[in-house]
């Protein structure tokens, strides 16, 4: 199985306005905590009424947070390992590119790799901080088309 169709395996049902909302609000409380203490502690409750409090990491609270906030906005959310490695369709995928595109990026030293056998493998931290640079790159030449179009009085 292909890794897009395992993630479109595990990806959760749409959300509705109110557990959206519900997100909201838990991501507010958790950043208004995190921005007045150093030490973090989360009060659940259960099904048979307990409450018991645990401690938690305060950078894995701000996780939480953030994952909150992109479920509140309907933003979809993937969660891999770092060390993870994509292979050049998997990578195209990702990038929403051809896989020859990737392949060409490969061997012209703009997107690092390294062999298994005879087969590329990309790892996540270098497809990430690839596809950052692209959209660096692309807003970039936008700027300019639009500087551009200033100068010869083209404004939309």
């Amino acid at each position: 199985m292909r890794t897009v169709d395992r993630i479109r395996e595990v990806a959760p049902p749409r959300m509705t306005e109110r557990e959206q909302e519900m997100a909201r609000v838990a991501q507010r409380c958790i950043m208004e905590a995190l921005d007045h203490s150093r030490a973090a502690a989360i009060t659940l409750t259960t099904d048979n009424g307990e409450h018991p409090s645990i401690d938690v990491p305060p950078a894995a609270l701000k996780l939480i947070g953030q994952l909150l906030g992109a479920m509140s906005e309907g933003r979809s959310v993937l969660l891999t390992s770092a060390n993870r490695e994509f292979t050049t369709v998997e990578a195209a995928h990702f990038l929403n590119v051809s896989r020859p595109f990737v392949i060409k990026e490969i061997e012209e030293g703009r997107l690092p790799h390294r062999m298994v056998g005879t087969h590329r493998r990309i790892a996540f931290d270098d497809l990430v901080a690839y596809a950052s640079r692209m959209r660096e790159k692309q807003a970039a030449a936008l700027e300019r088309m639009a500087d551009n179009a200033r100068e010869l009085g083209l404004d939309y």
